[in-house]
Formats: C-alpha cells, structure tokens, sequence
C-alpha cells in the first residue's frame, strides 16, 4: 500500500463548490434580500452538474461513470455489509456512495429546474419570466422545496455513510476528498492531477459570479443594501434587486387618489374592494371624494382592471388567495396576506421618523409608487 492520487483537481473542487453552494442555498432560501445569491448559487450548481457529467466521461479513472457504475441491489447489499462491520474497501467510490452520487446529481438538476420555473412563474424574472401563471409559479414552488429536500436528505446521508466507512475502514475521507490521496495498491490505476482544467473550472465560476453580480448591478433603479452581520456590527453591502416589470398606470388614478395619500396600486385589493369603495366615496374614511362621474368612472375602471384579481403581481396575487371570496376588504392593512408578511416587524421599525404609518409603504418598500412590490426592492429603513 501507498499514497496514491485518486481524486484529480476538477472532481475535488466540483465536489466541494456543490456542497458549499447547497448548503448556502439552503440557507438563503427563505430570504427575500438574499434571493439573488439564492438564484445565482442555483445556476451555478446547475453549471457545475454539467461539467460533472462530461468529466464522468473523460475524466481521470476513479472520475468516471465506468469505475462506479453500480445498481441498487449492489448499494442495498454494500450497505448490509457496512451494518454487519465486513464491507470491502474500496479505494474509489463505493456501492451505496455511487448511488448517493447519482441521486445528487439527479436532484440538484431537478431543484434546479424547478427552480428556474418557480422563479418565471412566482417572481416574473429569469429564464422562464412569463411561462406560467402564479398559480403554476406555487405548485412549482412546492415541487422546488420538495427536490431540494430530498437533496438534503441525501447529503445527510452521505455524510452519515463516510463517518461510518471512515470508521469502518479506518480513514480520513473526507481529508481524502481534500487533498485528493488515499493508501492503495501499487498497480492502483494512475490519476493525474489535471490542475489546468481545475483552474479553467474555478476561473469559469468566478467569471460567472462576476457577470452575475455585474449584471444585476446594473439592472438596479436604486441603491439598496444588505445588512450583514460580522464581529463589527452592521455591515453595508451592494444590495441586488430584482426589478419588476412595468404596470399599467393612469395619470387620473394617480392625480384623485394621490393628492391625499400614497397612490396605492390597485393590484393590493381585489376589484371588489375598490367598487364598493367608489360606491361609497362620500364617506371615504370620514371624507367626501367629490369625485365627478367621468373621474370617478375612469378611476374605478382602472382600479377594477388592475385590481388584485388580475394577478400581474406577486404581492397582487397572494392578496387574492388570502382574501376569502365573500370578503370585501377597504384597508390594504387588513389583509390576511398584509399582517402575515408584516407580523415579525418590529414596533421599533414601525416608529422610526421615516416609517411611522402602516400605510407608509414608500418607506421600506422603494418600488411602490411602480406597484410591483418586489421581494428584492424591500428594506426596512434604519434609524
């Protein structure tokens, strides 16, 4: 036995980029500032399978597809004999290792695809912007949450298997993944280190990360930020925000209904709620709107055509969903949708001098006068 080179350059760092970058997935998966990174970790997971792929066709021996091609009855039998303390070593991948791998594989490309479907279809943006509808957007959703899941549940088990094995056969592998050597057999197949295509690899990344980044950067109306703890405190950095499409708008609507207030956009209510409004403008919040009926009748149809029921927006359509068909609603504020994304604020945040209204949406959100009232365009202001 002799320290030999099993895993050449690529296979290490594809290996390590895709834990690290599923596992900063994972973690910025319900983050809303964070969803460029989420989406970007996405795309470069799914990059990092394709290469994956071609490598396990020409890449070094213990690389290939051919060195661990084995069924589940002999994952099932190798994962017997781990149980039992008798399990061959192998110096490459094993039977119920080489099956976690290919389930790996298989389901970051269907979290990826999902995920680029959620994103169309929830969100509006990306490849698929367009696709679907906010109600496919959410089954895809599910579907996304549920590939990404089950990659959890297998990466758990994966690592459960190479403590097991390491105890088992008594070494390091997961050092091994690190520096690439393992003990072997003297006419151990010959693995090259192919450091060239590794860092042809890490600089492809890093491109990639740089276009992203760059990019977005310059798709931003505004400056935002992200807050972003460290041993100093509050640290500011380049906030990536998604920008939402363009909406209808109205010079009337906007001229009666913003002369008082905030020009609400009137994907926030269901039509419902602004007919019954506009039939009782008289005693609109304890005022009369004394709106004429050409204005009031090109205002309503507005209102009506772009209400929440039309679902052109996100924030719009799960507005629609939480509203009960008999519900009449007058105050956006009393949404059921409204008070859920809203419970966890602060009352510090709500009596900052910038904020101080429920009703201020301009203040946290920087896309509302546009309606959109994207994920990414929402930052609560500090004091």
């Amino acid at each position: 036995m002799q320290r030999t080179l099993i895993w050449d350059i690529p296979t290490r760092l594809f290996h390590w980029t895709l834990a690290i970058s599923f596992g900063l997935a994972w973690l910025t998966a319900e983050s809303d500032r964070w969803l460029p990174v989420h989406v970007f970790l996405g795309y470069l997971m799914l990059g990092l399978v394709g290469f994956r792929v071609a490598w396990g066709f020409v890449g070094s021996h213990f690389s290939r597809f051919a060195s661990f091609w084995f069924g589940p009855k002999q994952a099932l039998t190798y994962l017997k004999d781990i149980a039992g303390g008798h399990a061959a070593r192998h110096v490459g991948h094993n039977p119920t290792g080489s099956v976690a791998i290919y389930l790996l594989l298989a389901l970051t490309v269907a979290a990826g695809v999902t995920g680029i479907l959620t994103l169309g279809g929830d969100e509006r943006q990306g490849l698929a912007a367009g696709w679907l509808s906010f109600s496919q957007g959410k089954l895809l959703k599910n579907l996304h949450e549920m590939a990404a899941t089950l990659m959890l549940v297998v990466v758990l088990g994966h690592i459960t298997g190479v403590l097991v094995e390491s105890v088992i056969h008594r070494e390091n592998l997961a050092r091994a993944m690190l520096t690439g050597f393992k003990l072997a057999a003297a006419n151990t197949p010959k693995t090259l280190a192919r450091g060239w295509i590794g860092a042809a690899l890490l600089l492809a990344m890093l491109g990639f990360a740089g276009w992203w980044f760059k990019y977005a950067l310059e798709q931003k109306i505004d400056t935002q930020a992200w807050h972003v703890a460290s041993h100093t405190g509050a640290v500011q950095a380049p906030h990536v925000k998604f920008v939402g499409k363009v909406l209808p708008d109205n010079a009337r609507w906007r001229e009666e209904c913003g002369s008082c207030h905030a020009a609400f956009y009137p994907a926030l209510l269901p039509a419902r709620s602004w007919q019954k409004m506009m039939d009782e403008q008289s005693r609109h919040f304890g005022t009369d709107l004394g709106l004429d009926p050409a204005s009031s009748a090109a205002v309503l149809k507005f209102m009506v055509d772009n209400a929440a029921d039309a679902q052109q927006t996100e924030a719009g359509f799960k507005i629609d969903q939480s509203v009960a068909k008999n519900e009449i609603p007058q105050r956006i504020t009393g949404t059921a949708y409204w008070i859920r994304k809203h419970r966890d604020i602060a009352a510090a945040d709500w009596a900052n001098p910038q904020v101080l209204s429920n009703n201020n949406c301009p203040a946290c959100h920087s896309d509302a006068d546009a309606g959109t009232f994207e994920d990414g365009a929402m930052q609560i202001p500090k004091k």
